[in-house]
């Protein structure tokens, strides 16, 4: 095993983000989602929060910076990583791997949990009677999906990579479930830290092999955004477009 240690940032404020927000607060049905999900961009504040990420990365010691990037396809993700990478003057190898995109919502994507009870009650029935862990909207995924793709990533740096520190720029509920396998939490403990300690965009979470841990791996940093702060970006802390804004 080479790879020592991940850091984990979530992607910036995007315009779904933006969108998903003003739908919550305007009690709408849908998400008036300004692309296809793969394709949503930075919003100028998103932008900003990655250059924080910048000044962040460009300020660890050289033993501490990251050695290569494995990013999510989506573009909000690519452009974190980026932006970041261009502020700290830093050129590095970067992979980009499907399965660190965003949850799939299937039929209920860019609806509202509003505008999934009046278009599909009985999908929002299911989902209550099943939790928001292990539920799968049709054509989409549930949170354990995505927790196997993060165990199948795990895996492949295990084995393929060959560099220490990796720097991976994905979205809130794959970052979640990257702390949720490391740290060997159950359903409960992951939706409450998601209720009450949610991904705020741009923040990083560190993790670090640790053979005597039970999983290989613990948790060293979760949610900073200090670095957001220190370099005059705004902290959000908002929903994302492919989720259930309102669901709880």
């Amino acid at each position: 095993m080479t790879v020592r240690e991940l850091i984990l940032v979530r992607h910036g404020q995007s315009e779904g983000n933006v969108a998903a927000e003003a739908a919550a607060r305007d009690e709408l049905h849908e998400i008036d989602v300004p692309a296809r999900d793969a394709d949503v961009v930075l919003s100028k504040t998103g932008r900003r929060q990655a250059e924080a990420v910048g000044h962040w990365l460009a300020g660890l010691s050289r033993d501490e910076r990251p050695e290569v990037v494995w990013t999510s396809p989506y573009r909000r993700a690519r452009e974190t990583a980026e932006i970041a990478l261009e502020v700290c003057d830093t050129r590095l190898d970067m992979r980009v791997d499907e399965r660190l995109r965003d949850r799939d919502m299937g039929i209920t994507d860019m609806l509202t949990a509003a505008g999934i009870r009046e278009k599909f009650p009985e999908e929002a029935e299911r989902r209550k009677w099943i939790g928001k862990f292990y539920y799968r909207p049709p054509g989409g995924e549930s949170w354990a999906d995505v927790a196997l793709r993060v165990r199948a990533v795990l895996g492949d740096l295990a084995e393929y990579e060959r560099r220490e520190r990796v720097l991976v720029s994905a979205h809130d509920v794959v970052i979640l479930l990257f702390c949720y396998v490391a740290e060997g939490m159950d359903e409960e403990a992951v939706l409450e830290r998601s209720r009450s300690d949610g991904l705020r965009n741009a923040a990083i979470c560190r993790l670090e092999r640790d053979e005597d841990s039970p999983t290989g791996w613990r948790v060293t940093a979760y949610n900073e955004d200090s670095h957001l702060r220190e370099h005059g970006a705004d902290v959000t802390d908002q929903p994302g477009a492919s989720d259930e804004v309102g669901g709880s």
